[in-house]
């Protein structure tokens, strides 16, 4: 299942998208984001698993556009994206 965390405006869409089939709740990318967007949770949304996976904070989903945004200034592979090994984390812009 793809988990999509962030927002559609008229700029565009702006989401994170963690593959939570792909995504092992390794934690790799949590200290990788400079921005503290990501952190680590129960997976919620598979309630009888006993693993964990990786979310968007509450509080950068209404502002990930921003959050990320001196990231994406940079050139070549987003932090969080080259620390996810199991290539779960996708940006939509």
């Amino acid at each position: 299942m793809i988990a999509n965390f962030g927002y559609k405006d008229g700029s565009g869409d702006f989401f994170i998208s963690i593959d939570t089939d792909k995504c092992n709740g390794c934690g790799e990318c949590v200290p990788a984001c400079p921005a503290k967007v990501l952190e680590i949770r129960d997976n919620e949304y598979d309630p009888l698993a006993d693993d964990q996976m990786v979310v968007v904070v509450e509080e950068h989903r209404k502002k990930i556009k921003y959050s990320c945004a001196p990231c994406k200034t940079g050139s070549g592979v987003l932090p969080c994206v080259a620390a996810c090994t199991p290539d779960a984390i996708k940006h939509s812009w």
